[in-house]
């Protein structure tokens, strides 16, 4: 037995009272027996035992009804049988991910969901603490009416969520409650990329219903991005398509416009299809865009955001310095459109000793002779890197993340140190050969730590060179129009440099200030673009996560073992689940019993005093004589 209010337990003092009141009737003093009374005293001691015993039975009924009141203010609970259930914190977790909007018998899977958690809340009672707590963490507390309200608005999220993070937010809810019973309620769909570890609930008791339904097979795309994000103007939209089935029609939307349809396959070995299209579009600046699938029973997956930018291929202005294969590759961009012969403004490829202005693509010089006249070029040129030593030897390059192009199979044979200079302006890394940096990059330029000879590097000689100098120069020196983050509904954000404000790609949508470092992703997927003043600065490509198309669901041993608790219930029928919500502890409230109890010893006393009747007078008399 428990008691939720113990410090009403000193009430049980009270019950002195009755005790006192019958010893103190037990009044002492000298008896003086007169002969003519001396029948009535023998009268008196033979009803003498009756009365003792009816004052030690009143006395008893008085004493255990006020120590009844005192345990019932006190308010216990104990494992009794009976209905009702003791007063319980309850959380209530309801799995609104994307994933349950898939659509099974004819209606989404999340009205499943929501009729359950509506029975749970319905089955509280006033002395009950109630909250819900859905898949993206908000939280709603109150009555039992006001918990089925939330419960009734809830919606489908665009996204996945945090499950887990919303089941330990309601265990912290209950365990900070003060109630005896601590239950965390969660209605799901068992999705295993939604319960990916086990998770802490400490004292809580957690009950689980997953549906039993058979999930349909679901197509989605999964992933889709404009490659490069900076198109000068060609590119190619590539996507990863979940193909249950043997084909599926698509279709590529660039700017409102269908940019291409066509029919994705299933692949031999199984895992995402691709698709890839290539594309020059009339469009120049920044554009929204999407990839599309046929809709099945779950068409929050069935479409996929890109945005990109479209510009002009740079004006490329090439010194003879930098060597005959230096020339080739822009000759070979020339001729495929990827660049244009320079007019006004171009993007210098030069040797080192010969940069005059920004933006250049920079190579180191190719006698050794030039490197102090190429560092001094670069530090009247802005760039905060200098060639430093020479370091010969052959070397693996390695590119790093921020290079698209990969350099496998490229090696250095001569290299020159490059030394930051002081400063904070930013730079990336693109590749390095020893651990040291090969190639960087910041605003305006690129260096390269090697001369374009094969006798100092294979680059010249190798197949990404012509794609290197590509990404290089549209990319890195073409102007910089600014990021494409792609995150997930209500992601947290970094901040870009002096980006203020963020706005949809319909041309009616409102601006959205920001400020601070970081700032939420938006919860309904599209592209948003990034504002610095009325100017685009960048865009923001909301997407549901990848994970959230991936329907396999786990066990109810896989997903009890997710929950470590001090007890865990996991049902598949929805029948059982109202019932088992307060059914994990057979412990009520006693308060009602008790009174109860109080009132039937307070009648008994009542029925006892008047039964008993009066004492003879005589009997009286003689007691008072006897005083």
């Amino acid at each position: 037995m428990a008691f939720l209010s113990p410090l009403y337990l000193l009430l049980a003092a009270a019950a002195a009272v009755p005790l006192l009141i019958h010893l103190m009737r037990r009044r002492i003093g000298t008896r003086v027996e007169l002969p003519s009374a001396r029948y009535l005293a023998r009268a008196e001691q033979e009803h003498s035992r009756k009365l003792r015993l009816r004052n030690l039975l009143l006395m008893l009924l008085r004493v255990l009804a006020v120590l009844c009141v005192a345990a019932a203010a006190a308010r216990p609970v104990a494992s009794v049988a009976g209905t009702g259930h003791a007063p319980t914190a309850l959380a209530i977790v309801l799995d609104n991910s994307l994933s349950t909007s898939v659509v099974v018998d004819g209606a989404p899977l999340f009205e499943r969901l929501r009729r359950a958690a509506a029975g749970a809340a319905r089955g509280a009672s006033p002395a009950d603490r109630l909250w819900l707590v859905t898949a993206d963490g908000r939280v709603s507390g109150g009555t039992p009416p006001t918990v089925a309200a939330a419960i009734a608005r809830a919606t489908t999220l665009a996204g996945a969520g945090d499950l887990s993070g919303a089941t330990l937010r309601a265990a912290s809810l209950v365990r900070a409650a003060g109630l005896p019973e601590r239950q965390v309620a969660i209605v799901t769909d068992a999705q295993a990329s939604a319960w990916p570890r086990p998770i802490q609930l400490g004292d809580a008791r957690a009950v689980v219903l997953a549906p039993s339904v058979t999930v349909p097979p679901n197509r989605a795309v999964r992933g889709a991005e404009a490659r490069p994000a900076r198109w000068t103007p060609r590119g190619a939209v590539v996507a990863r398509v979940l193909l249950p089935g043997d084909s599926a029609a698509y279709r590529v939307v660039l700017g409102g416009r269908t940019l291409a349809r066509g029919t994705v396959a299933a692949p031999a070995g199984g895992g995402d299809a691709e698709v890839s299209v290539q594309a020059a579009p009339a469009e120049r600046g920044w554009v929204a865009g999407n990839v599309e699938l046929e809709p099945d029973e779950m068409p929050g997956d069935d479409s996929r955001n890109i945005a990109l930018w479209v510009g002009s291929a740079p004006a490329l202005a090439v010194d003879a310095a930098g060597g005959p294969f230096v020339a080739t590759a822009s000759d070979a961009l020339l001729q495929s459109g990827r660049a244009r012969v320079a007019v006004g403004d171009a993007v210098g490829v030069v040797s080192g000793e010969s940069l005059a202005r920004l933006p250049a693509l920079v190579f180191a010089p190719g006698d050794p002779v030039r490197v102090g006249a190429a560092n001094r070029a670069l530090e009247r040129a802005g760039v905060p890197w200098r060639f430093g030593q020479p370091r010969r030897g052959e070397t693996a390059v390695r590119a790093t993340a921020a290079l698209a192009t990969p350099l496998d199979g490229v090696t250095a044979s001569l290299r020159y140190a490059l030394a930051r200079q002081a400063g904070d302006a930013p730079a990336d890394t693109l590749a390095t050969a020893g651990g040291e940096p090969w190639i960087v990059a910041g605003e305006g330029y690129v260096v390269v730590a090697s001369p374009m000879l094969p006798e100092a590097t294979t680059l010249p000689v190798r197949a990404p060179f012509v794609p290197l100098l590509d990404e290089l120069v549209s990319q890195r020196l073409a102007g910089s129009a600014g990021p494409v983050l792609y995150v997930a509904p209500g992601a947290t954000v970094p901040l870009p440099p002096a980006v203020d404000a963020l706005r949809g790609s319909a041309a009616d949508a409102p601006r959205l200030p920001l400020a601070g470092r970081t700032f939420p992703a938006p919860l309904r997927p599209g592209v948003y673009f990034l504002l610095r003043g009325t100017e685009r600065a960048g865009a923001l490509v909301v997407n549901a996560e990848p994970e959230e198309s991936l329907l396999q669901r786990l066990s109810k041993p896989e997903l009890a073992g997710r929950l470590r608790a001090r007890g865990v219930n996991v049902l598949d029928n929805a029948g059982e689940w109202p019932s088992a919500v307060f059914a994990s502890s057979t412990r009520r409230p006693l308060t009602v019993p008790l009174l109860v109890v109080a009132l039937l010893l307070l009648a008994a006393e009542t029925l006892l005093t008047r039964g008993t009747g009066a004492r003879p007078a005589g009997a009286g008399s003689a007691a008072r004589a006897a005083a």
